[in-house]
């Protein structure tokens, strides 16, 4: 939002911004609740999700350092229509909506920041849409762990590893399926080799195999690959 900005400009806009530091675990804001601006996140991790009427969840997505939450709504009108909470100690800007029509009024930069911003959030959106609706639940699963991790993803010795925040109950949280359907499939993954499932973190092999995934489709045997015993392979393809 602020890429545009001039040196001066950002301190210009930055002075305006009031610190917030948030424990882990806390809500920075809450679906429903009066909207009176945006956070911009200086360090820590955001996840923002949806709460339905009968109380099921699905996250949004999980916002690092540099990345607006709050949206859509920027100048501080009408509710909110999601919620954000703290995953770690976060710390972020709060931008109040009147303050930021100002800005806008007298930086045409940041006002063409602001849209772009608002362009990518909407591209997030649109993208989460259409998985939802168009792809198989394993293949939404596969698709989500590749991008975790492309976004979130640390260097292991054979492959990439995926740690917290991201347990079984969040995947389930972000593609839509129970935590019990997610572990199953997760172990699918592994037989067919492509992850490692441990205590604490997923080792991903080939994250681009994992995007393409198609349910269904028969897939080169991998040296990481394990045989599953006949009863497990039916079950696994009833659910």
């Amino acid at each position: 939002m602020f890429a545009r900005l001039s040196k001066a400009d950002l301190r210009r806009v930055m002075s305006r911004g009031t610190l917030q530091r948030v424990t882990s675990g806390k809500t920075l804001f809450a679906q429903g609740e009066q909207h009176d601006g945006v956070f911009l996140i200086e360090s820590g991790l955001i996840r923002t999700f949806y709460t339905s009427p009968a109380g099921r969840e699905i996250t949004l997505a999980y916002w690092q350092p540099g990345n607006v939450v709050g949206t859509p709504q920027v100048l501080g009108t009408g509710t909110h229509m999601w919620s954000g909470i703290a995953v770690q100690k976060t710390d972020v800007f709060a931008f109040q909506g009147d303050c930021l029509r100002e800005l806008m009024h007298e930086i045409p930069s940041l006002a063409i920041g602001i849209v772009e911003a608002l362009e990518f959030k909407g591209k997030c959106l649109s993208a989460l849409l259409q998985m939802l609706g168009t792809r198989s639940v394993s293949e939404r699963l596969g698709m989500l762990l590749a991008s975790l991790a492309d976004i979130h993803g640390v260097e292991a010795s054979d492959g990439i590893a995926i740690g917290q925040p991201f347990t079984h109950e969040a995947l389930a949280q972000m593609v839509g399926a129970s935590r019990q359907w997610v572990t199953m499939t997760l172990d699918r993954f592994q037989n067919e080799g492509l992850i490692r499932v441990g205590r604490c973190r997923t080792v991903v092999f080939n994250p681009d195999e994992l995007r393409g995934y198609r349910a269904g489709v028969d897939r080169k045997e991998s040296k990481h690959a394990r045989v599953l015993p006949e009863p497990a392979v039916e079950l696994i393809d009833r659910l």
